[in-house]
């Protein structure tokens, strides 16, 4: 018994029936455009006098509803107050406007079934409750039968007295029924007739692809430059605490050496936060580039301790603003690697060959990281770098060496 009340007046069916009385209240101007064109077809003023020229009203009003829901935003409009109203997945419903035939046709015969269902249900639900009420209440109040209410003949006898309460409550429970149906039949069918055409998920899966590779651009640009930047103040922080009472002046410098790393690296940090807070980051720092940042980056990984012989063999500020930008992220990743194990030379070769540059980085392998542990996903950072461009990258250790080679074509376009 519990669990039939429930499915009648239980939360979820209020919240529906409530959609079916917003869909009869969207109804009425369409049954009002009837009316002006069921009166003068007939010959009759009024037609709300009559219940057939209502009915006829709001038969000749729906085709009228089902053009107007051909607009575009009516299928997200529709598809929201479904959405909360009756218990539906968000998921299974779009959330754009509808943009091709079929989905507009749809959405059209959504708009009439919402319409449809909400003014009959809106009318049961105007006319039914005082009725109902009246009958409970006729064999406990006799004015109620002398009252002009123009009830049915034969209410006056003993037995249709005492069975009135009970039609009252009948009726009440029929409506409550009705409703549910209505509301169940909508939920059931919102799905096909308001659900994400192939085109819908295509569009959704672009976008989520799109996200995602925005995040993976910004997880790299993070990984590259504080990661580098942790790297190296790391080496620098040690080296001058092992000097500090021996060497005041190379402690100055590192001292020196970390603030402009750290400097660097909160514009740097700043401006990949910019992405995130407004989607392009317009007035914050640019990008690194080789032709404008690589003798910095030399001179900060130097300066932590790390030999490094640099040769250069091409113009940086010849090349590509892209190809620039990602070679800078490369050579500092292979740098931020080599740090690992501090001490050992390290060889930077950057040459054009072609139409393609080439990065070399190589550094001999200590016995043990001198730095942060972990490792792996710079390397993963460079190889999508590598193949966005249509480049190539070897990464690995032979004979004791670490050799990272890279090839990056020239024609690469600015994204």
């Amino acid at each position: 018994m519990t669990e039939a009340l429930a499915l009648l007046y239980g939360g979820r069916a209020r919240r529906r029936w409530i959609h079916l009385i917003l869909g009869g209240a969207l109804a009425m101007p369409y049954v009002l455009v009837g009316s002006v064109i069921v009166g003068p077809v007939v010959g009759v003023d009024d037609v709300f006098g009559s219940l057939p020229l209502q009915l006829g009203s709001f038969a000749v009003g729906l085709p009228i509803a089902a053009v107007t829901a051909l607009f575009p935003l009516t299928r997200p409009l529709e598809s929201g107050a479904a959405r909360a109203l009756c218990g539906i997945d968000g998921d299974a419903l779009a959330h754009g406007p509808a943009r091709t035939r079929a989905a507009r046709g749809r959405t059209a015969a959504w708009f009439t079934l919402h319409l449809g269902l909400g003014g009959i249900i809106s009318g049961m639900s105007l006319a039914v409750p005082p009725f109902a009420v009246v009958l409970i209440a006729l064999p406990l109040f006799a004015g109620l039968r002398r009252s002009p209410l123009e009830l049915p003949e034969g209410l006056d006898h003993t037995w249709a007295l005492a069975l009135s309460p009970v039609a009252g409550l009948a009726m009440l429970l029929a409506l409550a029924a009705c409703a549910a149906g209505c509301g169940a039949l909508l939920a059931r069918w919102a799905p096909a007739l308001l659900g994400p055409t192939p085109e819908d998920r295509l569009a959704a899966a672009e976008a989520r692809a799109a996200d995602l590779a925005v995040r993976n651009r910004l997880a790299r640009e993070l990984h590259d430059s504080v990661g580098h930047a942790l790297s190296a103040v790391t080496l620098q922080a040690s080296a001058a605490r092992r000097l500090l009472g021996t060497d005041p002046e190379f402690v100055r410098e590192a001292l020196a050496a970390i603030e402009d790393t750290t400097r660097r690296t909160v514009g740097e940090l700043d401006a990949v936060l910019g992405v995130l807070r407004d989607g392009d980051a317009p007035g914050t720092a640019p990008a690194p580039t080789l032709a404008a940042d690589l003798d910095g980056l030399l001179r900060r990984t130097r300066a932590a301790g790390q030999p490094v012989t640099a040769t250069v063999g091409t113009d940086p500020a010849a090349l590509p603003p892209l190809v620039s930008r990602e070679a800078y992220r490369i050579v500092q990743e292979g740098l931020s690697n080599a740090l690992k194990h501090a001490g050992e030379p390290v060889t930077v070769r950057i040459t054009t060959a072609g139409d393609r540059l080439e990065i070399t980085v190589e550094n001999r392998l200590g016995a043990a990281p001198a730095c942060r542990p972990g490792g792996g996903h710079g390397l993963r950072g460079i190889a999508d770098r590598v193949r966005l461009l249509g480049g190539t990258a070897q990464a690995g250790a032979t004979d004791g060496t670490w050799r990272l080679h890279v090839q990056l074509p020239l024609t690469a376009r600015d994204r």
